[in-house]
This record gives structure tokens, sequence and C-alpha cells, in this order.
């Protein structure tokens, strides 16, 4: 009986694991950032970013089946948010956020600002009271 037993719950434990490996990590949003901002209450730091500066810096945002992931920051789970032209991926630690502007609705939100015109998205991280901000576009 206990055999048995065993047998199922082996069987049970595979097909969830079966199930959860076969979903697939697709990526949602891809970025190069083009400015970054260190900010520390005391100080500011503007920063142009290009070649190698701005690859290692890049943004990537993935999904595993109903689940994102800040791929780019350890993979950090997030949770999204959509609201009018914007999809915001919030990260489920308080660390930041990216928000994004919906690409088909780009031509409208370049009318809110000269930063909806500029730029796609914006990648917010917080490190105790200091923070990092990333404007860029998206690839």
């Amino acid at each position: 009986m206990l055999k048995k037993i065993f047998l199922v719950l082996v069987l049970v434990c595979l097909t969830f694991t079966g199930t959860y490996a076969q979903e697939t990590e697709e990526i949602v949003f891809l970025g190069s950032p083009v400015l970054k901002i260190s900010e520390g209450g005391t100080n500011r730091v503007i920063e142009n970013l290009e070649g190698e500066k701005a690859i290692e810096a890049e943004c990537k945002i993935t999904k595993i089946g109903d689940k994102y992931f800040w791929k780019t920051r350890n993979d950090v789970e997030l949770f999204l948010v959509r609201s009018g032209a914007f999809a915001t991926f919030v990260a489920t630690s308080g660390a930041g956020y990216v928000r994004v502007i919906l690409p088909d609705v780009k031509e409208a939100a370049s009318l809110m600002s000269e930063t909806e015109k500029q730029y796609d998205y914006v990648e917010h991280m917080l490190t105790g009271l200091k923070s990092v901000t990333y404007y860029g576009n998206s690839q």
C-alpha cells in the first residue's frame, strides 16, 4: 500500500514539474538606456550612455507563464499595472519599477511632453535612500 501511495506522489510531482518546465521564457520588453541619473539626496550625477555602457545597462523583462521577471536585475519578480498609454512593471520587493509606453500609442503619448517624445521607457531602482534612473528606447 505504501509503495502505491509513493508511486502516485512521484507521478503527481513529475506531472507538475513537467508542466512548469514546459513553460517557455518570453521576452516582453528589451530596452537600451540613453541617460542615467544617479541621485543620493545630497548629489545628482547625470550621464549620457552609449556603446558598451548602454549595453551593460540594458533593461530586459521576461514572462514565464503568468509571472514577469526583471531579467537584468537578478530576476526580481514584477507585477504588471496597465494605465492609459503605459505598462508599469513594479518589483514585488519594492526595489523599483520599469514604465514603458505602449508601442501602439507612442505617437499619442509623444504629445504629452518632450520626455515621452524622446524616450520609450524609464527604469527606476532604489538602493537605500539612493536611486538610479535610466531613460531609454525599446529595441
